[in-house]
């Protein structure tokens, strides 16, 4: 499974914001240093664009990513620019607005609506476009989106924006997106690790079902890092996807990528990494093809609480 001659479309296509796209598809968070945001070491510079520009060049034609994604030293959509202007055609870049980091890195308060054109606005100048392919909105707890969203599509009827999608969101959401214009896909954090009190695994999986329903594409973010987050997986992986893993000859990330990957056809995947290397696996996790009772262990292990295996 560690194959480097192995390309995204391993993973198959899915139509994406009027394009059709590899289902593997590349988050540039982690391009920028140790640790997702300002805390950290910053990366090596020309490390990262070799980065991205290895990714297309094994099929990756998604890239997500955000103007709030940067470092004390790196900026990801400046090493996007950099590695990959003028961009091909059929390369698709999504980007999120909504939260908002100060020139510190420090967190803000969430973007009010009337400020959300200038998020936009810095995304446009960074990447060096004059318009965005794909604009998430994260939502930052707020009960209502509609005004965010309503925001939103006013750039997109104004050219600025191509096509919406929304993020962090519950079903209602969505129905309160869709009826002020369409959203073409959704971002939520969703992965394998077992449920949290605080929610659990049917009620994860609702917002994928739906999507699948209404063809949109669900793109779920920290599906690699799972519990883990922002932060670097650094521990040893549960008992059940390490017995997988060996199985196959991969990676736990494989593994937990090709999970993602199972959920439907309708399901994008964008793990990130600095990494050569981590990017050689995470592509070749597309043609990772678990059995019917891989995935019954797995979904076992997501339903509640998993012994961790303390040899890793």
């Amino acid at each position: 499974m560690t194959s480097r001659t192995l390309t995204a479309d391993a993973a198959g296509r899915w139509e994406l914001a009027g394009l059709t796209v590899n289902r593997m598809g590349f988050g540039a968070m982690r391009l920028t240093g140790s640790a997702a945001f300002h805390l950290g070491t910053p990366s090596d510079r020309d490390r990262s664009l070799a980065v991205l520009r290895e990714a297309v060049a094994r099929g990756v034609d998604h890239i997500d990513t955000a103007a709030f994604y940067f470092s004390r030293l790196r900026s990801a959509n400046e090493l996007i620019n950099r590695a990959l202007a003028p961009y091909r055609d059929d390369l698709l870049i999504a980007t999120k607005v909504g939260p908002y980091r100060d020139q510190r890195g420090e967190w803000g308060t969430a973007a009010r609506p009337d400020e959300l054109r200038g998020h936009v606005e810095e995304n446009l100048r960074q990447l060096g476009r004059d318009h965005l392919d794909l604009v998430y909105l994260r939502r930052m707890r707020q009960d209502s989106i509609a005004e965010h969203f309503g925001a939103l599509a006013a750039l997109r009827d104004a050219g600025l924006i191509r096509h919406l999608g929304v993020s962090q969101i519950e079903p209602r959401h969505l129905a309160e997106a869709q009826a002020i214009a369409p959203v073409v896909a959704v971002q939520n954090r969703y992965g394998l690790d077992p449920a949290g009190s605080d929610q659990a695994a049917s009620d994860a999986d609702a917002i994928p079902r739906l999507c699948g329903e209404q063809g949109i594409a669900f793109v779920p973010y920290y599906a690699v890092a799972g519990r883990h987050g922002e932060r670097a997986v650094t521990g040893p992986d549960h008992d059940e996807v390490l017995a997988v893993a060996r199985a196959h000859g991969a990676t736990p990330a494989q593994v937990r990528i090709a999970w993602v990957l199972s959920r439907g056809p309708h399901v994008l995947a964008i793990p990130g990494t600095g990494n050569p290397d981590h990017l050689a696996e995470n592509v070749a996790a597309g043609a990772l093809r678990l059995t019917d009772d891989d995935l019954k262990r797995l979904d076992a292990l997501r339903a509640g609480p998993a012994p961790v295996n303390p040899q890793g």
